[in-house]
């Protein structure tokens, strides 16, 4: 497996919408192998296959502990969502930006598992917040993009002085 270039937030390519997958193949798999240990090393609860440039509908997330319960959803669906809850997110595409966003609390997803079998899901805190987040990438959004035009830019602030930093160093 391989760890991927993650995009950085506010990379056009990260507004691509992602198409859905065929079949879920070698490639698939590779693929779902290579998000999962890019995931990991970030590290991570959850990536989305476009945030490494890959605009297929294909997301990993691992919300346990002991980080070995590997969830992969292959052309994910909400079928329902309710409730509400605020929850602190981050992402891999934008570094050290921690902001609340409202979700739904309650979700249940359809998908096909990293054999190409479709499962339902339902999930609640974090995996739920986790899957909605990840689906959002899918569709080219960005968590930032949730938040207000105020706090948005103080994040895309936060990421140029952090890139700035980097280049110092």
């Amino acid at each position: 497996m391989a760890i991927l270039p993650i995009l950085e937030y506010p990379d056009p390519r990260l507004h691509r919408i992602a198409a859905p997958v065929a079949t879920v193949d070698e490639s698939v798999k590779t693929l779902i192998g290579d998000l999962a240990d890019t995931m990991y090393a970030a590290p991570g609860v959850g990536l989305a296959a476009t945030q490494c440039d890959v605009h297929q509908r294909v997301i990993v997330i691992d919300v346990s502990d002991t980080r070995d319960q590997l969830l992969a959803l292959v052309n994910p669906v909400i079928l329902r969502a309710d409730g509400e809850q605020l929850f602190e997110e981050g992402c891999l595409s934008v570094p050290g930006v921690y902001e609340e966003v409202k979700r739904a609390e309650h979700v249940l997803v359809e998908a096909l598992d990293r054999e190409g079998q479709r499962f339902t899901l339902e999930a609640s805190g974090l995996l739920a917040v986790c899957i909605q987040h990840e689906m959002d990438h899918l569709m080219g959004k960005v968590f930032v993009e949730h938040l207000s035009p105020l706090k948005r830019n103080r994040a895309v602030q936060k990421l140029r002085k952090r890139r700035r930093e980097r280049a110092d160093a």
